[in-house]
């Protein structure tokens, strides 16, 4: 690894993408091509003095959840990212699509302002999501594997059930397992799906017994109900954009017409990220 070709290239990256690209207004004082430090290190969740540290090969070692964060915010294709890990150091994730985002979800989800929306894998892993469904649904990481994935923190992690009401915790409990059968079955031998149910095997009886059903639907769009710490319950329709190899959805929260959560959308976009407490999910 050399981190002066790191940063050199993570430079030449950033000069090409420009603020529309990425949701961000253009401003009448920009003095340089493309996105600024600061808007790289906001973008993909780190600090800016660690991002400076990695332009000028000064960091080395950069990790790949890191590294994956920003191959995102500088929008690099498949062969980009691959060759930003390999000037890590690091061999790239696997083609499977569980840390990378496809560039024409992101151009949908950069376009999604005024919406809550975010970007997951068929595993239910989080890859992006934008500021209004931060505001909804919570931080979505970053998290180690398998707690990644949503589907293992609602069967192991009690806190994580407190995105829904009670009484709806039993139909997501069976949608999410009837949908993860038929991401497995997908897939094929994938040794990511299969070590994922083997975990909830092992983690939840609540699992093993609805697996055991053989039950299998995927998920479409659906009518959901969402807590928020402030705005109380929200009533949404959650539609679904599924990428051709079925591997990641662009999920976006819409409030029907003339309901309430009509105004709770718009005062979500005032209220922002105050009051945090939501449990991350979908």
């Amino acid at each position: 690894m050399d981190p002066a070709d790191l940063g050199s290239y993570l430079s030449t990256r950033r000069a090409r993408v420009r603020p529309a690209d990425v949701g961000l207004p253009e401003g009448p004082r920009r003095r340089v091509p493309g996105l600024r430090r600061d808007e790289v290190a906001r973008l993909a969740g780190t600090s800016v003095e660690y991002y400076t540290e990695l332009e000028q090969g000064k960091a080395t070692h950069p990790s790949p959840q890191v590294l994956a964060a920003l191959a995102r915010a500088l929008r690099l294709d498949g062969d980009e990212r691959d060759h930003l890990f390999h000037l890590a150091g690091l061999a790239p994730p696997s083609s499977g699509g569980s840390g990378h985002v496809q560039p024409a979800m992101l151009t949908l989800l950069d376009r999604l302002g005024t919406t809550p929306a975010r970007v997951i894998t068929d595993l239910d892993v989080t890859l992006a999501q934008n500021p209004m469904a931060e505001a909804l649904l919570g931080d979505a990481g970053p998290r180690t594997w398998p707690a990644a994935s949503f589907v293992y923190r609602w069967f192991t992690d009690p806190a994580a059930r407190g995105l829904y009401p009670a009484e709806d915790h039993l139909r997501h409990s069976r949608e999410s397992v009837a949908d993860l059968r038929a991401a497995v079955a997908r897939r094929g031998r994938d040794d990511e799906a299969e070590d994922l149910v083997e975990r909830l095997h092992a983690a939840s009886d609540e699992f093993a017994a609805l697996w055991a059903s053989g039950d299998v639907a995927v998920r479409r769009s659906v009518r959901k109900r969402i807590v928020h710490p402030t705005l109380g319950v929200l009533e949404l329709d959650c539609q679904r954009l599924v990428s051709d190899d079925g591997r990641q959805r662009l999920l976006f929260f819409t409030a029907p017409p003339g309901s309430a959560a009509v105004g709770q959308l718009e005062l979500l976009s005032v209220v922002g990220r105050q009051d945090l407490g939501t449990p991350s999910g979908a």
